[in-house]
């Protein structure tokens, strides 16, 4: 019996969108840098632990190809992403950001035209596109950042953002086309592993990995992030893109936006204007017709 889809991608949105909003905390207590070092690093130390447990029966991965393609997912699908959202945090809300990310699909599926043979852009799905952009151009164009005491967001903003995204959606299309056939925790540890290797030595040279700031709430919110936000996220993120593919695995930013609006207004004191939840519908609005297709 086929599986569907939908849970997996429901359950990710949840762990994502929670793990936005605890990030956008984090910058507070911490330089970005450094938060997305001291994540990565515990959720680094989750997957080396499995490995070392005396009833595991994981092997460690030493095919070379296996490395070769996970440290290339690990700098492009986790590393640079991660910084990048997590230093957009200083200019917009979680909330702004999640909608923003919700234009992912779009980018994913005109790569996937052009690397997927079994991934096609159709008249439905480029006019998803369109409507998508269009959004997230209206958001842009408007320059909220959602956050209460800053009517006007950096610019810097949505620059991360949309390099963020941009670098996530090519290896979403690389995971399609590469990794199918490796094991989804090997995968993960490498990726982890590499993120955390190529973002602390940059944490250390920027911030020094200042951690005098950080209280109690502060210290949870990284471990939540860490345990919820990447160690199972990351593996449920490349299971679904290897079992439904790179377009229906995008989807999870239908779910982000609604969580992270949701949870930033209510933990954070984010504001969500009327421009926002605009922008919001145009882009789920185009992706519904992508996904529809």
């Amino acid at each position: 019996m086929k599986t569907h889809p939908a849970p997996n991608v429901i359950l990710l949105g949840i762990l994502f969108g929670t793990a936005l909003v605890a990030s956008r905390f984090g910058v507070g207590q911490m330089a970005p840098l450094t938060y997305v070092g001291l994540r990565l690093s515990a959720a680094t130390l989750g997957f080396m632990i499995i490995y070392l447990l005396p009833n595991n029966k994981r092997k460690w991965p030493r095919d070379r190809v296996l490395w070769q393609r996970g440290i290339i997912l690990g700098i492009f699908g986790t590393a640079l992403p991660m910084m990048s959202f997590v230093s957009s945090l200083q200019y917009i809300s979680s909330g702004v950001a999640s909608v923003l990310m919700t234009t992912a699909p779009a980018f994913t599926v005109i790569l996937a035209h052009i690397a997927l043979p079994d991934e096609r852009l159709t008249l439905k799905k480029g006019a998803g596109v369109i409507l998508a952009f269009i959004g997230a151009l209206f958001l842009t164009a408007r320059n909220e950042s959602g956050i209460v005491g800053m009517a006007q967001a950096n610019p810097l903003g949505y620059v991360f953002v949309f390099s963020g995204i941009l670098s996530a959606s090519v290896m979403n299309v690389y995971i399609r086309k590469k990794m199918r056939d490796f094991s989804t925790f090997d995968v993960a540890t490498i990726r982890m592993i590499t993120s955390a290797v190529i973002v602390l030595p940059f944490a250390w040279l920027i911030s020094d990995l200042d951690i005098s700031q950080i209280n109690n709430t502060g210290w949870l919110v990284v471990i939540y992030a860490a345990i919820v936000g990447t160690f199972f996220a990351m593996m449920l993120d490349f299971s679904n893109t290897k079992t439904f593919g790179a377009t229906i695995a995008s989807m999870v930013t239908f779910v982000i936006p609604v969580v992270a609006v949701i949870c930033g207004a209510l933990l954070l004191g984010e504001q969500t204007t009327s421009g926002i939840l605009l922008g919001m519908v145009m882009i789920i609005a185009g992706i519904w017709l992508i996904i529809r297709n």
